[in-house]
């Protein structure tokens, strides 16, 4: 599994439970992202090893040069700042700003689409591994 297919199923998801109010699924959502951002046992790694096939780590960069300063992988940044984001936009500042979650879901389903996302480059400009 790539890290692109990874975050297409993780707009679907949020959009969905958008969608239908549901927000079981998107604590879910939130917990998963955030255990995976904390212990490092990503969903695309862990399917990609059962399936026999190596990691790609130039994947999401459009093939530009960054420089690392961190070593703190960026997939990893990038899960926190998701799950740490949602917390505050869904869980906490929903009546207020509702449609930061609908933009979020909406970014990660077009990064998944596309296969570039905004914040992880970003983050490997940041100079994160």
């Amino acid at each position: 599994m790539s890290n692109r297919l990874y975050r297409l199923i993780v707009g679907l998801i949020l959009l969905t439970g958008l969608y239908f109010d549901l927000p079981e699924l998107i604590y879910v959502l939130i917990v998963t992202v955030l255990f995976e951002g904390i212990t490092n046992l990503r969903i695309p790694i862990l399917v990609s090893k059962m399936r026999g096939i190596t990691d790609d780590q130039a994947e999401g960069i459009l093939g530009l040069p960054f420089q690392q300063r961190f070593n703190f992988d960026a997939e990893r940044a990038w899960r926190l700042i998701l799950g740490g984001v949602l917390i505050l936009v869904y869980v906490i500042f929903f009546n207020t700003v509702w449609y930061l979650a609908w933009f979020m879901g909406f970014a990660i389903l077009g990064a998944g689409l596309s296969g570039v996302c905004p914040l992880f480059i970003s983050l490997k400009w940041l100079g994160f591994r």
